[in-house]
């Protein structure tokens, strides 16, 4: 069975769309840490997430389907894990830094699938991945030192989640609905910020702080809605009808859509050394996906058919 184009086409232009969503909502986050601490912030932006989630899909089957609670809650660990890192990491970092560091999930994406799903690595992947490893190098490590900033080395645990949560949505959004799997990863990552926000006030990880103000409503609002409940729903259902390494070529964009908005909100403009690292992790990010990687999956047909087990990556 082969995807017919233009249901393909859609898939690509609907993930290309909520890549520049998430693109542009780096430097509205990082407003928004001025009046919430990071915890705080995911806190307010998942709740109102679930319960757009729930309301817009409570006549669906949410519940009772075999394996979408183990699925949906594993999607949703990465998914929370990923935020969380990426917004504490966001508080001591630049907007641009922050979307190209987490431009790394993008070739991390085929490491995983190998120690996963035991699929072969071939030589441009392998490219890709040196490539990107020595970009994120400039661009987050100073000429004058071997130490990497706070805020960059949080962000790279972000990287590392969201590769896992591309993984995850990709190898579980066939079997299960797409309604049941956006409500449950949302709703799995708002309880785990619930515990999150208490312990890390208790053991001094965060000062909690919450200062209502327009800007953080208006981040609440674009990063709950429409980079969390619309986005998460989009992509979920976009993957049925793509690989995971094909998905994470759109989102190579995401930086690009940050830079863009940074410089346009901030007036941020990356040295010479950050621009060479930055072009360097995109080198890396295509020549891995569109030279290292098998053909997109054609949904409805076993995963073994489609090189999907013990393929090539």
């Amino acid at each position: 069975m082969v995807v017919a184009a233009p249901r393909r086409l859609q898939a690509d232009l609907a993930l290309l769309a909520i890549c520049f969503i998430w693109g542009s909502t780096f430097v509205v986050v990082k407003s928004a840490l001025e009046d919430a601490s990071p915890l705080v912030f995911l806190l307010l932006r998942f709740a109102l997430a679930t319960a757009l989630l729930l309301a817009i899909f409570r006549k669906q089957k949410l519940w009772g389907q075999p394996g979408l609670a183990r699925a949906g809650s594993l999607i949703g660990f990465f998914l929370w894990a990923g935020y969380v890192f990426q917004t504490i990491g966001l508080k001591y970092t630049t907007p641009a830094k922050s979307a190209f560091i987490t431009a790394l999930s993008v070739v991390l994406v085929p490491l995983i699938l190998v120690l996963v799903l035991r699929r072969r690595l071939r030589g441009a992947a392998l490219v890709g991945v040196g490539a990107a490893a020595a970009g994120s190098y400039l661009l987050t490590v100073p000429p004058d030192g071997f130490t990497m900033a706070r805020g960059d080395v949080i962000t790279f645990f972000c990287a590392v989640a969201f590769a896992a949560h591309i993984v995850a949505v990709g190898h579980y959004a066939r079997r299960h609905g797409v309604a049941a799997l956006a409500v449950w990863q949302v709703a799995v990552a708002f309880l785990l910020v619930v515990a999150a926000v208490p312990l890390g006030g208790a053991t001094g990880i965060e000062l909690l702080e919450l200062r209502w103000s327009g800007r953080l409503v208006f981040a609440l609002l674009v990063t709950a809605v429409l980079a969390t409940a619309v986005a998460f729903s989009v992509q979920t259902w976009a993957q049925q009808f793509t690989l995971p390494t094909h998905t994470a070529i759109i989102f190579s964009l995401e930086p690009a859509f940050a830079a863009a908005s940074s410089y346009w909100v901030f007036g941020e403009v990356l040295s010479g050394r950050g621009l060479a690292g930055a072009a360097l992790i995109l080198a890396g990010v295509l020549v891995s996906e569109f030279l290292g990687s098998a053909p997109p999956a054609a949904p409805g047909v076993p995963a073994a058919a489609n090189g999907q087990r013990n393929g090539s990556v």
